[in-house]
């Protein structure tokens, strides 16, 4: 009789841990989505609290269960089924340790985007704070925004002259190199006997071959408008 009544026991503390367990799991998908929504609020929503004060309220329940549990199991040393319910109850103590893990690892990651989502509101309102209370350090600051931007102007300006006294020195450097060439063939030209008459008639001969073919193209044009 005490051994079905253990039994019962057993069986009913084991599924109310079950029962826990399955709740647990739930509303850890609801507490997971906190750290998701777009505009993370700056502190935890009463939904948020709530949410987590009935996941570690839970837990203790699953505690509070598996020590009964416990206590059952050692009262039924000698019971052949021993090995069993010792076996259940290490898979409830290590699904209940990593619950708790679950915990802490998911309040550090809302904590962590709550951060991250509002660094830069606080940051700008610790400047703007700093800038109400200190007026001429808004002054400064505006002042030295507008000097960088003259030294930034400034800075693109002398870039262009350099480049721009760069390509002169190109230009006239290749102007140099024109000229120096065009001396040594005017030198070329005065050393050698009679290169001068050679190019005067080849000049001569390529503008009396124009004049011949132009006239050859004139004839062509008048003798074609006179046909048609």
């Amino acid at each position: 009789m005490a051994a079905a009544a253990g039994a019962q026991g057993w069986a009913q503390l084991r599924q109310q841990a079950r029962s826990l367990e399955s709740q647990t799991e739930t509303l850890f998908q609801t507490y997971s989505q906190f750290s998701t929504i777009p505009n993370i609020p700056p502190k935890p929503t009463t939904e948020e609290k709530e949410t987590e004060a009935k996941l570690t309220e839970l837990l203790e329940k699953r505690d509070s269960v598996i020590s009964q549990l416990a206590r059952l199991l050692d009262s039924e040393a000698a019971l052949t089924s021993s090995a069993l319910k010792q076996n259940n109850l290490s898979l409830l103590r290590e699904k209940l340790s990593e619950h708790r893990r679950d915990l802490n690892r998911l309040h550090s990651n809302l904590q962590e985007a709550r951060n991250r989502a509002n660094l830069l509101p606080n940051v700008r309102s610790t400047i703007d704070a700093y800038h109400a209370s200190q007026p001429g350090a808004a002054e400064a600051d505006y002042m030295l925004d507008e000097r960088n931007r003259i030294d930034n102007s400034h800075n693109v300006v002398d870039s262009v002259l350099s480049q721009a006294y760069a390509t002169n020195e190109s230009f006239m450097a290749q102007r140099e190199t024109l000229a120096s060439i065009n001396r040594r063939i005017t030198m070329a030209a005065s050393q050698v006997p009679g290169l001068n008459t050679l190019i005067g008639k080849i000049s001569a001969r390529k503008r009396r071959d124009g004049i011949i073919m132009g006239s050859f193209i004139a004839f062509c044009f008048v003798l074609f408008f006179w046909l048609v």
